[in-house]
Parts: C-alpha cells; structure tokens; sequence
C-alpha cells in the first residue's frame, strides 16, 4: 500500500545526516557533560558548540540559549518565570495559542496573575488595533505578551515585528511560540525586539525530547526544574548531549537550506491547494491556510463538505489508505472537546463539517500531493 506523510506540523522525519551525527555521539561521547574528567569534557564541548552554533543561526549570544526538553518545557520556563522573577503580573495572550501557553497562562491567572485575551478575527489573525488597546490599558503593570508566530492549527503568520514594537511602546516583555517556525523562517533577535522564543527541534528534522529556549540576557529568569547546576542554573537535568547534536545540527541544515525548501514545499501546498479546489465543490479552507501570503508554507487547514455521518469516518480512511494526517494538534489527539482553534474562528454552522490538516516537508513530491488530492476526493464524491 502507498503511504503518505503529510502530519509535518505534528513531528517530521529525522534527516539522515542527524541521525549520523547522533550516533556518533550515543557510540563515543557518553560522559556524562557535567564531569570534569576527559569523557564529561568531550560531551560538554559538544554541548557547547551546539549552543554557538544555534545562537548564531538566530543573532543571539550563546548565554542567551537554554537546553530544553522541547516547545512545552520552554514554553513553561518563560512565562512561570516571567512572573515569578521578573515581577510579570499581567499577561496579555490569545485563545488560539498552543495549550503550552494557553494552560500556563491560565496556571498563572490561578495563582493572581491578571490575564487578558486578545480578540481575534473571523480569519483567525490577532486584532492588532485591540492588542494596543490592551497594552495601553496595563501600561503601569509589568506585562508579558505571549503570542505565536505560525499558529500549529490553522498556519496564520504573527507580525512579529509589529507586536514589538508595540511591546516596546507600552515596555512590555514579548514572548512567541515559535515552535513551527523555527528552521522554517529565518530570525535574528537582534533585529526583532523580542525578549523570549523557543523552539522543538522535531518540527525541523531533528530529535524529539530537546529543544530550547531564547532569553534575552537582560532577563534573568529563575529555574522550573531545580536540582542541578546545569544550563547555567536556569535548567536542572543531565542534558540529553546526542538530542542537543542532533537539534543544532538540523538547525544548521535547516537553515543553510531554509530558501530552497520554502520554494519547494510551497509549490506543494499550492498544488493541494488547487487539486481540492478543482476537484471537491465546497471544499473551505479555515484562517488563512489557503492564503500563501499570510500564512505559512508549511500547513493546509480545509474543511469539507460532509455529513456527519460520513465526516467520522474521515481520518479512519484517510490512514486506510496510507495518508498521516491530523484534525489539528497532535498534542490535544486525546481530547474530546475538539479544536479550540477552529472553535474561536469558525461559526457553529462551519463548525458541523470535518475539518482536516495537511502538513508538509521537504521529503514529500508531487505524487504524495496528487495522491492525497485523489483520495480526498474520492471520499466527499462517492
């Protein structure tokens, strides 16, 4: 049976090149990085020109990188620190964000922190008029804006220039999820007035359980997992050495690739975009997934028209027939309540239809794009 990856947003395919790297690693430099012997000396030189490489790919200074566990951990290091050492107590998010984010703010507002949600519009960008609304409204609290650079569900584009500049206005910290980002869109934080980022280097042919956070050195935030001196206090734990090669080293492929794959996966999401388009009458595309200018090359979100009957067998088919898909975050596949993306963008009547995500990478073709289009539309007409 032909198969098909197409849930590139949920975790992608390690590169081989990664995998050599790893090995090396897992095979000879086992010290544990935190002994000072020759073996534990190796493996921290290891960590250490991983954590140069990654900085330098994102206009930061090595210090200003800490080793993580992935997108959740950073994301929860930032924001529970954010108020517990640098005074935030006033957080400005979105309802649409990942639940590493939404639940941490939420966790956050548990504990007395006021939080505030921007409003967004029917196309599922973020109201940029009432953000600085919000701003101004808490301009004497410390204030720490947490919004996403490409939604995971639904693909929209954050102005993240623009959200800083507003952050610097109102002088509040500015945090993004940039978890599907990250080895996708070029950054430098020293351009962008950013103060915190993070990334999982699964989302861009690396190893799953590592990733890392930025921390713009005027920030001194304080550790969530205590225990050990590592990553300079801010992260206790042996680190993972063979997972941190393995990241920077994607990372670096990444980016020196990043112009190329974007034009390639680009004409991919396109042509999908057109197959449905010619071939399901009805077929809807949710945020601005279909729109290639505002949001990212990476993800298509459709909705289709189908009975409600026939809509719960959709994702059984689509595996039957060797196509990985998703219905959104592979993180909330468990939950019965459905997209909370698609909940705050979409109508209760848009809501009765199956909506699916197609996501891509550099290791589909044009045949993966024709066969999927081919499959889809078999099943709406039949």
């Amino acid at each position: 049976m032909k198969t098909v990856y197409l849930d590139n947003a949920a975790t992608t395919p390690l590169r081989q090149e990664v995998i050599s790297e790893m090995m090396t690693v897992l095979g000879s430099d086992f010290g544990n990085p935190s002994s000072t012997h020759s073996y534990g000396r190796k493996a921290r030189s290891h960590i250490e020109l991983a954590r140069k490489q990654i900085a330098s790919l994102i206009g930061a200074s090595p210090n200003e990188i800490i080793f993580t566990s992935g997108g959740t951990e950073a994301d929860n290091l930032v924001i529970k620190s954010s108020c517990e050492s640098l005074g935030v107590n006033r957080i400005i998010s979105s309802e649409i964000e990942h639940h590493a984010v939404l639940d941490t703010v939420l966790k956050m507002k548990s504990k007395g922190v006021e939080v505030c949600f921007v409003k967004i519009l029917a196309d599922g960008s973020v109201d940029y008029k009432h953000l600085e609304e919000l701003l101004a409204e808490g301009a004497s609290k410390k204030q720490l804006v947490t919004l996403m650079h490409v939604n995971n569900e639904i693909g929209n584009l954050l102005d993240v220039e623009r959200v800083g500049e507003l952050c610097e206005k109102y002088e509040a910290l500015f945090h993004s999820d940039t978890v599907q980002s990250i080895g996708h869109y070029k950054w430098d934080v020293s351009k962008v007035k950013i103060d915190f980022l993070n990334a999982a280097a699964h989302k861009f042919h690396g190893p799953k359980g590592v990733g890392f956070a930025y921390m713009n050195k005027s920030c001194k935030l304080c550790p969530q997992i205590i225990g050990g001196g590592q990553e300079k206090g801010i992260r206790a734990g042996t680190e993972m050495t063979h997972n941190i090669v393995g990241m920077a080293k994607a990372f670096e492929i990444a980016d020196a690739q990043i112009e190329h794959e974007k034009q390639y996966v680009l004409a991919l999401k396109k042509r999908f975009i057109e197959g449905l388009r010619s071939k399901i009458e009805g077929v809807a595309f949710n945020g601005l997934s279909a729109d290639v200018e505002s949001s990212t090359y990476t993800l298509v979100n459709c909705r289709l028209p189908l009975t409600s009957s026939k809509a719960g067998m959709l994702l059984f088919h689509m595996d039957l027939k060797g196509i990985a898909c998703s219905q959104g975050s592979a993180c909330q596949s468990g939950s019965q309540k459905g997209s909370h993306v698609l909940s705050a963008v979409l109508t209760d009547d848009q809501m009765q239809y199956p909506s699916l995500r197609f996501s891509f990478s550099i290791f589909n073709t044009e045949e993966d794009i024709d066969y999927a289009v081919e499959v889809l539309s078999d099943f709406c007409t039949s």
